[in-house]
């Protein structure tokens, strides 16, 4: 049996940003679901990707796109779960919050595209110029159009558990990525030991690149394959 795949969204985003992977893997023959959660709270979004990680046949390949990295790291600790996929990614640490993780680089431009309002986080008709600047205007527009907002404080929460300290790791930098800085990128991969492609790309490689993040994920699934035997 082919490993399962689960995937977690990032912020402005939810599950069917990955709508250009799910149909060829599971015509490949994976059990693939997207986890779909609020962005209230990393627990709240934790125990989302868990309860999905349950729904599908393991041993399961976890891929999170970007704020999605951390929700996999944490996660990832599930048993059924094989190995990580980070696109565009964030990858804390225990003693890290994805906010603290981000201000240890520079800030990139999307942050210059947001706006607070009633306790979220929201993106600027301007945002996805910077957030997907590789998209045809037309899905740029479709972004904006359902991007969802993430709670003020999501990026300040912590959760137990580091999934990538004993699993193995894959992940794809985005070498032209505005949202998630490319050295971060470069840096939680290295710390991970995670084998790692650049793309250029912008911050949604999945959209823009999805060949190429199919390639990423197809190699971490058959690695998976092989360890079972």
């Amino acid at each position: 049996m082919k490993p399962g795949i689960v995937f977690a969204h990032g912020i402005w985003a939810d599950g069917s940003c990955f709508q250009k992977l799910i149909p060829t893997l599971k015509a490949e023959g994976h059990d693939v679901m997207a986890a779909q959660y609020g962005l209230d709270t990393l627990k709240g979004d934790v125990d989302a990707t868990v309860r999905t990680i349950a729904r599908v046949e393991g041993p399961v390949v976890l891929v999170g796109h970007s704020y999605g990295g951390t929700v996999i790291t944490h996660a990832g600790m599930d048993p059924k779960v094989a190995a990580l996929v980070y696109i565009a990614a964030l990858g804390p640490d225990e003693t890290e919050t994805s906010q603290g993780q981000q201000d240890k680089f520079p800030k990139t431009e999307v942050f210059n595209h947001i706006e607070v309002a009633n306790g979220r986080v929201w993106l600027k008709h301007s945002g996805p110029a910077a957030f997907a600047q590789d998209l045809s205007p037309e899905e740029q527009a479709i972004v904006y159009a359902t991007h969802f907002a993430p709670a003020l404080d999501l990026f300040n929460q912590k959760h137990e558990g580091i999934a990538w300290r004993t699993k193995p790791s894959w992940s794809i930098v985005a070498t032209e990525d505005r949202t998630v800085h490319p050295d971060l990128e470069r840096f939680a991969a290295e710390r991970m030991g995670a084998t790692t492609v650049e793309l250029k790309a912008s911050h949604v490689p999945m959209l823009s690149q999805p060949h190429a993040v199919l390639d990423v994920i197809r190699k971490a699934c058959a690695a998976v394959a092989a360890s079972q035997g």
